[in-house]
């Protein structure tokens, strides 16, 4: 798999593209990017500094209630080499996300500029030429307030205390075998941590000479620290849990099988059975939409927001399709939070962009 890296240093709290385009896994996520989202109108005119882009295809009446269909993304940040892993930080009032291959972590206050928040975000040491994603991935706040890390570059799942900014390791291997790259991270209310670990952060991915777990899974680690897998996919990516807890949801980046899975949990926290498909997305891809299924959002009415071919799919608690919000670029993940007038929104990590849109209710 490829990826279009833009390397840039960042001046004065934006990030400025430098020259030089490495090619690496993403370019089948972002793969015509430039491509505009079929039904949607062209970009709107905005200010200079945050234009409006892609719009809102509309599949269904229900869509009205949750995003108008007028609705337009606005660009709050851009230059990013591939942006990820937003996190709506509540106690703040701001969003953090990551920019994984470049290995920093950015935060944004409504109505102010994007600004570097942590670098590194993730590896500390020199990067080996082995890893290919240094930095954080996918973001989640515990109950305790604590920034969760699915840290692609050191291989872990770690804790921030965002008062002390101290980290501290929650999980690194498996049966005494390092994990391979960390990749998203949904967290129950009693502290229990599902996630996923694909080899995306390996340069070689699958076949890297670093690589101690053979298989590509999805886990538990229980409030007190034990680890399960709960099953094996050959590419697992986002993870998101329904507001009972009830539900697990699990997105494939695969090629060949892109689809959003769902698990009934038991009591336990554990799958009492193999998933059910949730939302296929075989025909927006073979349509060719820039993009595959990676991370998402579950609301708390249970509407889920899973990135995919075309941009965010606007999910049912049952599954089924409402609409998609475009930008005209693979999405990579989203998270709902807030903007400047206290307004729900969801926040997109958008290829080399952050942007929002407003959502109702």
């Amino acid at each position: 798999m490829l990826d279009d890296r833009r390397p840039f240093h960042v001046r004065h709290g934006r990030p400025a593209v430098a020259m030089g385009v490495t090619a690496t896994r993403r370019t089948l996520l972002a793969g015509l990017a430039a491509l505009p989202l079929a039904g949607c109108a062209a970009r709107l005119a905005g200010t200079p500094d945050r234009p409006r882009i892609g719009g809102v295809e509309m599949l269904d009446p229900a869509l009205a209630a949750i995003i108008d269909p007028a609705a337009r993304a606005e660009v709050l940040g851009t230059g990013y080499g591939w942006a990820e892993g937003p996190a709506w930080v509540p106690a703040g009032n701001y969003l953090l996300f990551t920019d994984p291959g470049n290995n920093v972590m950015y935060r944004y206050r409504p109505g102010g500029a994007v600004e570097e928040f942590l670098r590194p975000a993730g590896l500390a040491t020199p990067v080996p030429p082995e890893i290919r994603e240094a930095g954080a991935n996918g973001l989640a706040i515990d109950g305790a307030g604590r920034l969760v890390i699915a840290d692609s570059g050191t291989r872990v799942i770690s804790a921030i205390d965002l008062a002390t900014m101290r980290r501290t390791v929650l999980a690194d291997r498996f049966e005494g075998k390092r994990f391979n790259s960390p990749n998203d991270v949904a967290i129950a209310r009693n502290g229990a941590i599902y996630f996923t670990d694909p080899p995306y952060g390996f340069t070689a991915a699958e076949e890297s000479p670093l690589r101690e777990v053979q298989h590509n899974g999805l886990y538990l680690r229980d409030p007190d620290g034990a680890l399960h897998l709960l099953d094996r996919h050959h590419r697992p990516n986002g993870v998101g849990l329904s507001p009972n807890g009830r539900t697990l949801y699990l997105s494939l980046s695969d090629e060949q099988r892109p689809e959003v899975l769902a698990y009934a949990l038991g009591t336990d926290g554990r799958p009492s059975g193999p998933p059910r498909l949730f939302h296929d997305m075989r025909s927006h891809h073979a349509a060719g939409r820039p993009g595959l299924p990676d991370g998402m959002d579950v609301a708390e009415n249970g509407t889920v927001f899973a990135s995919g071919p075309g941009g965010i799919h606007v999910l049912t608690p049952e599954g089924r399709l409402l609409g998609i919000i475009g930008t005209g670029t693979a999405i990579a993940n989203c998270a709902i939070g807030q903007d400047e007038n206290g307004g729900r929104c969801l926040y997109l990590t958008a290829h080399t962009m952050l942007a929002r849109v407003p959502l109702r209710g």
